[in-house]
């Protein structure tokens, strides 16, 4: 099996140097990730630059771009050889609920849709807050991982991938199917006065997760519930947007002068 490994904390980041240390039992890993961080770039490709792969040692390779730029050159070209599985991560912090909406994590996973087997995006819940700097730190989720791949991944519809949330514990009491979850609204900006005088601004912390459960789901969690409560959370993701639910009743709203 040939598995891709990128992510959105660097080539150098811990979490993805336990994660090719754990998947290099199950076959040949290439590593292809950004030369330095790149949270919050969610599905970024790089348009007005060249790239510049550089190997660094074998089958490990840094990118001066994006993580769906990694991805995206590693499927389409960088090299001769067709990846089986396309793993990002492991993400240092959570990638719950809206937050897939700007994870660079999940952005890597989603530009591997294509690839023989959904790709898995993965992430340790609470390592940031932790400020984690050891591969060892991140040995418990990385294992879990192989042990998920190893065991035959669940069949997903073409174009979908694996949201994987792993919270941060010794001793995991199982996983869960989980649907995403969402936020409530973010906090309100930072402002502030650089010392040059010049008015500048921090983006607001990301809101409460909402503990509502979803109507008609009586036997599925959110993945928020999930992993505060020691599970991970595995949450299928597709590309496909549309709310087909609502397709002919909005349809049917717009004025006859529009259709």
């Amino acid at each position: 099996m040939n598995i891709l490994i990128s992510n959105d904390d660097g080539v150098f980041a811990p979490g993805l140097q336990a994660l090719a240390r754990a998947l290099s039992a199950l076959g040949r890993v290439v590593v292809v990730a950004p030369e330095s961080e790149r949270s919050g770039y969610s599905s970024a490709l790089t348009l007005d630059r060249p790239l510049r792969p550089i190997q660094i040692s074998p089958d490990v390779w840094a990118v001066n771009g994006t993580p769906a730029d990694c991805v995206y050159l590693a499927m389409n070209g960088l090299f001769d050889l067709e990846f089986d599985l396309v793993v990002s991560g492991i993400n240092s912090g959570a990638n719950l609920g809206d937050d897939v909406l700007y994870s660079g994590t999940v952005g890597a996973a989603l530009e591997g849709r294509l690839s023989k087997h959904p790709a898995l995006a993965v992430s340790l819940c609470g390592a940031n807050v932790r400020g984690y700097e050891s591969s060892e730190d991140y040995r418990v989720a990385a294992t879990w991982v192989r042990d998920f791949i190893a065991q035959g991944l669940p069949v997903l519809p073409e174009r979908h991938i694996f949201n994987i949330n792993i919270p941060d514990i010794a001793l995991l009491k199982g996983a869960k199917v989980t649907y995403q979850g969402r936020r409530s609204q973010s906090k309100p900006i930072s402002s502030h006065v650089d010392p040059r005088g010049r008015q500048v601004y921090w983006i607001g912390l990301a809101g409460e997760a909402v503990a509502e459960p979803k109507k008609g789901l009586t036997e599925i969690e959110s993945d928020f519930f999930a992993v505060a409560n020691g599970y991970v959370s595995i949450t299928p993701i597709q590309i496909d947007a549309t709310n087909y639910a609502v397709l002919h009743d909005l349809q049917a709203q717009l004025p006859e002068n529009l259709l």
